[in-house]
């Protein structure tokens, strides 16, 4: 379920509390208290009470008195009444209920399934139990017990915690925030945060979302719902529970790294939505985003009272990875005369004490018109000669009137640094965030910078992967499922090599003996190749091989290995008489001048499945803290945006006389593990580490691999371990044409805006507006990054292409509304290609995909002249009906799940 029925929670048009109360006179006068203050226009009735009831409210013993059914029930009642009023209310035409508590509260698992089968009928959505209530002010809604109302406002809050909404309502009290919903989740036993996510991302009143979580249930369903919301608006996370998680653990150093909150980054990063770390940080952030769009670079502007405020602000930006915008002659020129007597910089704008209020209007209306100024941040300081008032006044009046001569409005920041109460009403007044000092000001305006840089990489086109990828999926899979008939948890080294050559990963060369005399004559062999060898002990229970001493270095004759290898096992058989000593690896010593050693890591999280993890590499790995997460599937600018975020990347980068580093290779090789990942979900570690790089490739030294027995997770498809749904190469295909061509059709990939682009430039000008309803005259990034950009969870976009040019020759897709029930599909071919056939074949495609996805009807809008269009849905089954909005558009239909029955 996702956002089936979740009107009634938020647009009933009635409701009843249903008693007998349990929670207290208290909670249930403050309940109806609420009800009635905030005008809510329907029917509202109390049933089970009594009738001592305040004016507006309807008296009833029984549900089944009512004429009509309530849209909204609110349960006060005795819990194990709630299943046969759920099956009762459900069938009358009930749409949602709440179990409301004024405190924790949770439900034995028997109660919930059998609330829960009660509802599923009629698709009841049950909010709780343990929640505090909904609010929906735009509605005149207040269904909820907390500490205050909710004003009406474009701030949408979803909370775990009653006592997270309790704090949030009382600090918007405070600060003049409003809200275009509440949802107090409580037990989330059917709504939760991710059906929220999807209500508010389409809730046109909504213009940020706010979540509190701690734990996510369907990680596939929240990163789906997460990322859709957040290509429409901010959505700002606040997760507890990260100190009762346990310490990574595993065989791998990537086991034991990727701690179960740092996945939870590494999600959220992906999904696109912004991250905080604790209440007020939280408040900061919808301060923030609540009141301003996002930035649109990092370049900040300072106008701050005296020097010590300046030189802190601009500290702070340059601790929080912001910069100093870079003013112009011009602006420069203009603010010289308001800055205090011998500043030599022109940013931070530095006042004097004494400054009037239009000094500071002056100042940042002057930055806001500079181009190479992304916003501004007045930090503003009190003094026995110039009060703050009249300063936080002038700047409110100043930027209600700011309209810029070019692009949009301009983010500004205001800082009082000075106790509480500040004289923050004109602020607000103006929806200018007005913070309690410098750092918090900072702080916010990174809040924007990251989002809006999230929302880049979400949005950013990758490169092409090297045609010549090729991976041998089915070896790697034939040679884990072995281990695994054998009983055995870990690859051998020799296995692993050969999984590495399967996805074309760089290895040093490497012999594999049994014995000290056969790994002497392997160095025979060797040295004739290489001066220096180096000598590994391999034992499943010894996965890591440095800490017992089990690796041996500059090795120069047969004699030395030969003694080398001895000595070892017997030091190794002494130490550890339980450890299972399977071999010995002979490598040569490999020597770059200006390598750098990193680490590359496939680990397994409970929650999110599969994470990748880049870093410092070498035996202190897990110690220099030098690491970085993502979710597969990678591409390439995933990938680089990985390596970005470790402090080895700007070694990597080159530095004096040291060559840059082969990203791109570091890169790929971050691809090929994340693909590892997608086609062999029971290959649950990887350890590459260390992988030399230097500007000439890369190199793999040694590798570890664990393996498990591949399990179903719920909400993905077949033994898939991925919480974000991978290309679908199953449904890669050549079709045959009525004229008896071929074409390959395949999935649309984030790499296909070029040929994308090009593929427009062969469809007539006609046949586009046909497509879109409306001359398209521009390609941009940003509308051709939504149609190659597609969460396969919710989406599927074919493209047909010649089998030799690889040119685009037609598009078909598919877009399922949240429930995943309808489907509203668009097709468009090169204008030239018309007759052929490949509209008919890439419409059975869909049709196919749509039944094969559960999809149950497929929908599309198609303009009445386009009577072409009209026959072939016609010949394929579509019913074909008017537009209720518009005469001139056909509503064609298609009900899928009638042929899903047919096809048995």
């Amino acid at each position: 379920m996702t956002i089936r029925n979740l009107e009634g929670l938020f647009r009933p048009t009635s409701l009843a509390v249903v008693g007998p109360c349990r929670l207290g006179q208290p909670a249930f006068d403050l309940l109806l208290s609420r009800l009635q203050e905030a005008g809510f226009a329907g029917p509202k009735t109390v049933i089970g009470c009594g009738k001592d009831l305040p004016e507006g409210f309807r008296p009833k013993r029984r549900l089944a008195d009512l004429d009509t059914p309530p849209d909204l029930m609110l349960l006060v009642g005795p819990p194990e009444d709630a299943p046969e009023l759920i099956r009762a209310a459900g069938d009358a035409g009930t749409r949602a209920a709440i179990a409301l508590s004024p405190g924790y509260d949770r439900w034995d698992d028997d109660l919930v399934t059998r609330t829960l089968q009660a509802a599923r009928p009629n698709t009841l959505r049950l909010l709780g139990p343990g929640s505090l209530g909904v609010a929906a002010p735009a509605g005149k809604l207040a269904g909820h017990l907390g500490i205050s109302p909710a004003a009406a406002g474009d701030l949408a809050f979803i909370a775990r915690s009653g006592t997270v909404i309790n704090a949030t309502l009382s600090w918007a009290q405070s600060n003049g925030i409003g809200f275009s919903g509440i949802a107090s989740l409580g037990q989330r036993t059917d709504v939760d945060a991710s059906d929220l996510l999807d209500w508010f991302a389409l809730d046109y009143k909504t213009r940020a979302i706010l979540v509190h979580l701690e734990t996510v249930a369907n990680p596939r369903k929240f990163l789906s719902a997460a990322r859709a919301a957040a290509r429409t608006k901010p959505v700002v996370i606040l997760r507890s529970g990260a100190s009762r998680e346990p310490a990574g653990v595993g065989t791998t150093h990537a086991g034991r790294i990727a701690v179960s909150d740092r996945v939870f980054d590494a999600a959220l990063a992906r999904a696109g939505v912004l991250r905080v770390q604790d209440i007020d940080e939280m408040f900061e952030a919808v301060e923030t985003v609540s009141r301003l769009k996002p930035v649109a670079g990092h370049r900040l502007g300072i106008v701050a009272t005296g020097g010590s405020l300046a030189t802190l602000a601009a500290d702070q930006l340059e601790q929080q990875g912001g910069t100093l915008a870079q003013l112009s002659e011009e602006t420069t020129a203009k603010v010289a005369p308001l800055q205090r007597a011998g500043q030599s910089t022109c940013n931070p704008v530095t006042l004097h004490e004494t400054s009037p209020p239009e000094a500071y209007v002056e100042a940042v209306t002057t930055l806001l018109g500079d181009r190479g100024v992304d916003a501004v941040l007045a930090v503003i300081g009190p003094s026995a000669f110039s009060h703050l008032q009249p300063t936080a006044d002038a700047l409110a009046a100043a930027y209600r009137a700011y309209r810029p001569a070019y692009g949009r409005r301009k983010p500004l920041l205001v800082a009082l640094a000075a106790g509480a109460p500040l004289p923050r009403q004109a602020l607000d007044n103006a929806r200018i965030p007005c913070h309690g000092s410098a750092s918090e000001a900072v702080r916010a305006f990174m809040h924007l910078v990251r989002y809006a840089e999230a929302r880049e990489l979400l949005m950013a086109a990758p490169p092409s992967l090297p045609s010549s990828f090729s991976p041998l999926a089915e070896t790697a899979r034939a040679l884990v499922h072995s281990a695994l008939a054998q009983g055995r948890s870990a690859l051998t080294p020799a296995e692993v090599r050969t999984i590495l050559q399967a996805y074309d990963i760089p290895q040093v060369p490497s012999t594999i003996a049994s014995t000290p005399a056969d790994a002497a004559d392997a160095a025979r062999e060797l040295l004739q190749q290489h001066e220096r060898l180096a000598l590994k002990l391999t034992s499943p229970q010894l996965p890591f091989k440095s800490d017992v001493g089990g690796v041996i270095l500059d090795l120069k004759s047969p004699e030395e290995v030969e003694r080398a290898a001895g000595d070892l096992i017997d030091r190794i058989t002494a130490a550890h008489p339980d450890a299972d000593i399977t071999g010995i690896v002979l490598q040569p010593m490999m020597r770059h001048q200006h390598a750098s050693e990193v680490f590359i890591g496939l680990a397994d999280d409970a929650t999110f499945g599969p994470v990748i993890l880049f870093g410092s590499g070498g035996t202190a790995v897990e110690v220099t803290g030098d690491v970085a997460m993502a979710l597969p599937p990678l591409d390439l600018n995933l990938a680089e945006e990985l390596i970005g975020r470790t402090r080895i990347s700007r070694l990597l980068d080159g530095f004096r006389n040291r060559p840059k580093s082969d990203l791109h290779a570091i890169a790929l090789t971050l691809v090929k593990v994340a693909q590892i990942a997608v086609d062999v979900p029971e290959i649950r570690e990887m350890d590459i580490n260390p992988l030399l790089t230097d500007h000439t490739g890369v190199l793999a030294l040694d590798a570890r691999i664990t393996i498990a027995p591949a399990t179903v997770h719920p909400g993905r498809r077949a033994t898939s371990r991925l919480a974000i749904a991978p290309y679908p190469k199953e449904w890669e295909r050549h079709l045959t044409l009525k004229d008896g061509s071929e074409v390959f059709v395949r999935p649309v990939r984030p790499e296909d805006e070029e040929p994308y682009r090009q593929f427009f430039q062969k469809v007539s000008p006609e046949d586009l507006r046909l497509r879109f309803f409306a001359p398209v005259k521009e390609f941009n990034h940003a509308f051709m990054a939504r149609l190659v950009q597609l969460d396969y969870s919710r989406a599927i976009a074919f493209v047909a292409s010649d089998p030799q040019s690889e040119e685009i020759l037609g598009v078909v897709r598919l877009h399922a509304d949240p429930d995943h029930r309808t489907g509203e599909y668009a097709i468009l071919v090169q204008s030239t290609l018309k007759g052929r056939g490949l509209g008919w074949v890439l419409m059975q495609l869909i049709i196919d995909y749509a039944v094969a996805d559960g999809i149950e009807t497929i929908k599309g809008e198609v303009l009445k002249e386009n009577t072409t269009m009209l026959a072939m849905c016609k010949g394929l089954g579509f019913s074909v009906k008017s537009s209720l909005d518009d005469d001139a558009i056909a509503v064609v239909t298609l009900p899928v799940a009638e042929i899903r029955q047919r096809r048995g």
